[in-house]
């Protein structure tokens, strides 16, 4: 067996969904809105959740945590796969193929491992009520992000560290749009049976080990739910796992049924397809989950809405007052520029010594020019600029 990496290999292709030029457009489009779609609904959850500070709470930090994760595990495949659309160019280097592999294994695991910190998060809020803020405090919400980081890390860095001993051929083409685990092995000229044995059996007890808590945490709560007595209790407790329920089962589910399409399909480009359930569909409407069905979110995002519309008609509106306050408006500015060009000495000692201190004076309403203000206001002018 031929162990190392072989060094002809330069680069591979990745064959994307179609090879036909008329629906690369489409694919484009498709591709783009819907990647616009997901950073901008992640974005606008993490800005809620930092700017509100009735969302600093542990679930919340577990869903902007979340929200960041699923913006770089969407980062990692659809950036690249446009600009092969556009520049009509379907390689990859070689490095940028492991490098790819390795951030989509490191922010899939993320996902996995958050949503089951999140399970367990509901699980103290409904089972042990009033100790949560004890229990869930934010030494250890940071404690247990930096372990799913850390296992995650090692996850990617190992299944990657047994892709760079293999041997390939030169030339290579991938049946994905991205250089996902499974399609590169499969390529390789030199023996695979290890790489297989550790990729599906980690990959098995990873999503094994999260997905069994994620069911004990369920299973405990839905215990706790029956043992309340009044129909509005009930609802309320299970009104706040409700989001989170509904992503995990998107989550998995799609996973799921991308292994199973995968092994049933007899082209590997089905199989491209179906992935792009859990690397794009998911991760685009999980902003959409958490925003529709949790009130508290909803209200964040209205109130983040009205601050930035208020910033924004408040820089328009200062903006505008100054112009208007600038002496001759800034046609003048223009024609004392033009002047300067032809007079530069002359013209330069009118500007500091009339024009800055007058529109100084008047755009930050002081009346007097006495010594100190004009200093202060000259100074300001001349290190912030005139926008003349």
């Amino acid at each position: 067996m031929e162990s190392g990496n072989n060094t002809r290999i330069s680069e591979f292709l990745l064959l994307g969904f179609s090879e036909d030029p008329e629906l690369q457009p489409l694919i484009f489009g498709l591709f783009l809105s819907m990647y616009l779609v997901t950073v901008l609904g992640n974005l606008l959850i993490i800005l809620a959740t930092i700017s509100d500070s009735h969302l600093h709470t542990p679930m919340y930090f577990f869903l902007s945590n979340l929200s960041f994760v699923d913006i770089c595990f969407t980062s990692t495949t659809i950036p690249k796969m446009l600009v092969n659309i556009q520049t009509q160019s379907k390689a990859i280097t070689y490095a940028g193929c492991i490098t790819q592999m390795c951030l989509f294994l490191v922010f899939g695991e993320l996902d996995n491992f958050l949503l089951a910190m999140m399970a367990y998060d509901r699980y103290v809020a409904i089972c042990h009520a009033l100790h949560y803020t004890v229990i869930m405090n934010p030494r250890l919400c940071g404690l247990l992000v930096l372990v799913c980081w850390i296992l995650s890390v090692l996850h990617a860095l190992l299944q990657s560290l047994m892709v760079l001993r293999l041997s390939f051929s030169p030339h290579l083409e991938i049946p994905h749009f991205f250089c996902e685990l499974n399609q590169v092995v499969q390529l390789a000229c030199s023996d695979i049976f290890l790489n297989n044995m550790l990729m599906y059996f980690i990959a098995l007890l990873l999503a094994s080990i999260a997905l069994i808590g994620i069911l004990y945490s369920y299973a405990k709560i839905t215990s706790s739910i029956c043992a309340i007595s009044s129909a509005q209790g009930k609802f309320k407790a299970f009104s706040t796992c409700a989001s989170h329920l509904s992503v995990v089962s998107l989550f998995y589910g799609t996973g799921l049924g991308v292994y199973l399409s995968s092994a049933a399909a007899q082209s590997s480009h089905s199989s491209a397809t179906a992935s792009v359930m859990y690397t794009v569909v998911t991760p685009m409407l999980n902003p959409f989950i958490y925003s529709l069905r949790n009130k508290d979110i909803k209200k964040s995002l209205k109130s983040l809405f009205t601050k930035m519309s208020s910033s924004v008609s408040d820089l328009e509106n200062t903006l505008g007052h100054r112009r208007d306050e600038v002496p001759g408006g800034w046609t003048s500015g223009r024609q004392s520029f033009s002047h300067h060009q032809a007079h530069p000495g002359r013209t330069l000692h009118f500007h500091r010594e009339t024009f800055l201190p007058e529109m100084v004076s008047r755009s930050f309403g002081c009346g007097g020019l006495d010594s100190l203000c004009y200093v202060a206001r000259t100074l300001h002018v001349l290190l912030h600029g005139t926008g003349i």
